[in-house]
């Protein structure tokens, strides 16, 4: 008997990272997975794994997700993770830069939690979890000025759900990792002026001495869309090796 018995989980950002770490850990425990992404090429891996489902969709594109939403008979659990981290002060945030982070990081959540949210409460039952970060209203980070604004509203957003839907049978906490080791970042690492600089700079915040693994953060992902966190809800967990202390 898998943890995830029987679930339906819907999930966002699959392809790579932390979202396709959590899809394989939910299908492992025995659910049905239906996992999303923009990058088709990469999504499609993941249909020789038992248990998942793939469907291409831009979580920034209300028409795509209101289609989606329609083809979905039933769900249990619906895992936000789309998230797009930019480097900056706000002197080095550009209008396009705020308004594409804020679109994709805080928006996209909105979109999917409406769009699905209708069928969670005919249901009388349902969880959310959203993907936030550290570097929000837990921490302030240096050079992730709208990154970090953005998943503050991500902690706003849950917590607001949380309390608006608990007499309703729905459950909505999210996730804070520190720094991940994913493609994402190793992208930004190589994308950055000095590669080097850049990868010790994040080694240094490690207490730990070393960066979490995305299987780490999925598996609490797992504790979060099963039954054993059933008294669990508006929380933001931490997952962070210690960087907030």
């Amino acid at each position: 008997m898998g943890r995830l018995d029987g679930k339906v989980i819907v999930l966002t950002a699959a392809a790579q990272g932390i979202g396709r770490a959590a899809a394989l850990a939910f299908a492992k425990e025995g659910a049905k997975v239906i996992a999303t992404d923009i990058n088709e090429s990469k999504l499609r891996e993941l249909n020789e794994h038992a248990g998942i489902q793939t469907r291409v969709l831009d979580v920034t594109k209300k028409d795509q997700i209101d289609k989606f939403s329609e083809e979905i008979e039933r769900l249990d659990v619906l895992f936000n993770v789309a998230g797009f981290v930019h480097h900056g002060t706000i002197l080095e945030c550009e209008e396009k830069d705020w308004d594409f982070t804020m679109n994709l990081n805080v928006r996209s959540m909105y979109l999917m939690i409406k769009a699905f949210l209708p069928k969670m409460l005919a249901q009388k039952s349902g969880t959310i979890i959203n993907m936030s970060s550290v570097a929000s209203s837990i921490k302030g980070t240096v050079n992730r000025c709208v990154y970090g604004t953005s998943k503050a509203a991500v902690i706003g957003l849950t917590k607001s759900v949380a309390a608006d839907f608990i007499h309703q049978g729905i459950r909505c906490n999210c996730v804070c990792p520190g720094t991940v080791d994913t493609p994402s970042l190793h992208d930004r690492i190589q994308a950055s002026p000095d590669p080097q600089k850049a990868l010790s700079d994040f080694m240094s915040r490690q207490k730990t001495g070393r960066l979490a693994t995305a299987e780490e953060v999925a598996l609490l992902c797992v504790y979060l869309a099963s039954d054993e966190s059933a008294y669990m809800t508006g929380n933001d967990v931490i997952i962070d090796g210690g960087w907030s202390l």
